[in-house]
């Protein structure tokens, strides 16, 4: 066994980041519920989401299964070599990997579905206890997926000091996260739009309208997709980046991996720290408070690290420099994304304005706003990803490579108060919705309207922090996959783009977001159809439904069923695709193809999601501002042009975008874990 300071140090920081995620669950859970319906309508949306979870669930672990054996065979080496030992470690790494990504997205859901119906009951005291309610509920979300990604990192590095077996398990937790987010965005966006569709464009009335029979299946989307899925996907970025330091710093040596668990243990503790003193005053402003709390954590763990740095003479100020650096730019695209996004900024108000000439300039000025938004963030990952190589380099062979992992341990160090911020936004965003079927009348409306507006900012500025985070991240694995190349042929190697294989590969990769987002957009538009029809066929033979008479109810439970089978239909085509043609042009043009194809991957990859994240969070924010009383407020034609806009954009930012950053360190981890075979055996390799 392994045992080191920060190993053990490490467990001791995830179990009580554990802790404090039982005391957020028990607190939370003991809040008390209005009266009225609003109890039955959030057990509806409980039970709804739970359906989906053990229903996609049980096809997922099919597919586990299947891969676990396949890796038993192949990984870290093939089985007809000689040896075994190591590979069951590998496939069980594998499970492993896959059952926690799953217990995350369990974990939320439970949390998610108790924290909305009362933060919704709070608001009837205040801003500030239901502010309390939702971010507390989003912070066992957080405490809960980075404890667990990181336990499970040191625990293995304990037992077995095998840094391939931190690659299995990552490998389980982002193949679960791929299909998780995919089938949560499916779900949730084909809910969402044939509700807005049927709902505001068609029939004029409120959003969350009882009346409508999608409003349970969307509200149940926002849990199986911004809560369940997000949190697969960023438990997965941060073990993935976790599997990529380590993989680089097992070829430099003991302090190098101590450093990695160091600046992990302290960020967390600093998350720790930061969602325990998150407040809100009783008519503050939610929104900087979430700001306030994320740039509280960031200070902390700049602190710690450095701290932690100069008292440990083997730590190399150099390596702190390259995590303080990942830290800043993360936070810097995160607030650049808010700029593109936020309801007060700029951006927003001229798409706004633009609604007032029609759905097709709502539809130019969003797309145009959100190529713009690009270019800030691309730069910053380049900046993050060369100034880290370079701070780093001079300490030697390998470790710039490992100066890039080392920036993305720093960008997802705050990863905790994270997910906190980014859970908040789904739980009010349900909060706001059992308000009004609830009938808990316009002064808590108002506050929960608030409380939305600064969800819908949180989620912009976490889903930009996550998309920044993968590209590091996937960096990294890049030299994760050129180091594990050059341990199986003993040789140096490089990819030239000159190389017509390398540039085969580069080709073909960045092919590879553009059809997954089609895919599973394509998914969202077939299943929201057959919604809309439902929906028609319910108010047109429901008698009264329309009218709202008394007592009259429509049929819930067949669009959350319509959403969840179509969902999980859709789900395996998109993921499977992007698997296979990753095997396909490694076994045809050999690790130099490999290592074109997850460049281009990369760079495509982070051009859509940044695209579509930021595009279709600014349409979103711009049919709120319209609804707050601008550009004809409510019901005007600038309103329907803006519901056409933010309805475009929801399989946009809720759907292809967030994916894209699971798919591209899918991939990654697919081309190691199988760099053994491309090395061995490929037609043109």
């Amino acid at each position: 066994m392994m045992w080191t300071l920060w190993t053990i140090l490490s467990l001791v920081v995830s179990a009580l980041a554990i802790g404090v995620a039982v005391y957020f669950y028990k607190w939370v859970q003991a809040l008390p519920v209005a009266e009225g319906n609003i109890d039955s309508i959030s057990k509806l949306i409980r039970k709804g989401a739970f359906t989906f979870l053990k229903r996609e669930y049980r096809i997922l672990t099919v597919f586990v299964g299947i891969v676990s054996i396949l890796l038993l065979i192949v990984f870290p080496s093939p089985v007809w070599k000689g040896g075994i030992s190591e590979n069951i470690l590998a496939a069980v790494s594998y499970i492993a990997g896959a059952a926690l990504s799953a217990l995350a997205g369990y974990v939320g859901i439970s949390i998610a579905t108790l924290a909305n119906v009362r933060s919704a009951s709070a608001a009837k005291k205040g801003l500030a206890p239901s502010y309390m309610a939702g971010f507390r509920g989003g912070a066992v979300m957080g405490m809960a997926v980075v404890s667990t990604a990181l336990a499970a990192a040191a625990l293995l590095q304990i037992l077995t000091g095998n840094a391939d077996l931190v690659i299995a398990f990552s490998f389980g937790a982002s193949s679960l996260a791929l299909f998780a987010k995919a089938g949560g965005g499916i779900f949730t966006k084909t809910a969402d739009i044939a509700a807005d569709l049927t709902g505001k464009v068609e029939l004029g009335i409120p959003e969350d309208d009882p009346r409508n029979p999608a409003v349970i299946a969307d509200n149940v989307g926002d849990n199986v997709g911004d809560v369940a899925g997000m949190g697969a996907d960023l438990f997965d970025s941060q073990i993935a980046s976790l599997a990529a330091a380590l993989v680089i710093a097992a070829s430099l040596g003991k302090v190098e991996i101590e450093m990695v668990f160091c600046f992990s243990a302290l960020g967390l503790l600093a998350s720790i720290i930061g969602v325990l003193f998150a407040r809100v005053g009783p008519s503050g402003d939610p929104g900087k408070a979430l700001n306030g709390g994320t740039l509280l954590t960031c200070g902390i763990f700049a602190i710690l690290t450095l701290a932690a740095t100069l008292l440990t003479p083997e730590f190399n100020i150099r390596i702190w420099g390259a995590a303080f650096l990942g830290m800043l730019v993360g936070v810097i695209i995160g607030f650049t994304s808010e700029f593109f996004t936020g309801d007060d900024k700029k951006p927003v108000e001229k798409v706004a304005e633009a609604c007032k000439s029609g759905p097709a300039f709502t539809i130019l000025s969003g797309i145009s706003y959100g190529l713009v938004s690009i270019m800030p963030s691309i730069i910053g990952i380049g900046v993050a990803a060369l100034g880290a190589y370079k701070l780093v380099e001079p300490l030697g062979v390998g470790y710039p490579m490992f100066g890039i992992s080392i920036a993305a341990i720093g960008m997802l160090s705050i990863v905790g108060m994270i997910i906190s911020n980014d859970a908040y936004g789904p739980i009010v965003d349900n909060a706001r919705g059992l308000a009004e079927m609830g009938n808990l009348g316009d002064d808590v409306l108002e506050i929960t309207d608030k409380l939305d507006a600064a969800g819908n900012t949180a989620k912009a500025i976490t889903k930009g922090f996550a998309i920044g985070a993968a590209g590091l991240t996937v960096i990294a694995l890049l030299g994760a996959f050129q180091e594990i190349v050059e341990s199986v042929t003993g040789e140096i190697i490089s990819f030239n783009l000159m190389d017509p294989l390398v540039f085969f590969g580069t080709l073909v990769g960045a092919a590879i977001p553009a059809v997954f987002s089609a895919m599973l957009m394509l998914g969202v538009n077939r299943n929201s159809q057959l919604m809309v029809q439902e929906i028609h066929r319910q108010f047109d033979t429901i008698e009264g439904l329309k009218e709202g008479k008394p007592g009259v109810m429509p049929d819930y439970n067949k669009c959350i069923d319509i959403a969840t089978v179509g969902s999980i239909k859709e789900l395996i085509p998109a993921g499977l695709t992007a698997i296979v043609i990753t095997l396909v042009v490694g076994f045809i043009g050999g690790v130099q193809a490999m290592g074109g194809y997850l460049a281009g991957n990369i760079v495509t990859g982070l051009f859509l999601a940044l695209l579509m994240s930021n595009a279709g969070g600014l349409w979103d924010n711009a049919k709120k501002y319209i609804e707050a009383g601008n550009c004809g407020g409510k019901g005007s034609d600038a309103h329907k042009a803006a519901v056409i806009g933010d309805t475009v954009g929801d399989p946009f930012k809720d759907t292809a975008g967030p994916s894209i950053n699971t798919q591209i360190t899918v991939v990654s981890l697919v081309a190691s874990i199988t760099a053994t075979l491309f090395a061995t055996f490929s037609i043109f390799g």
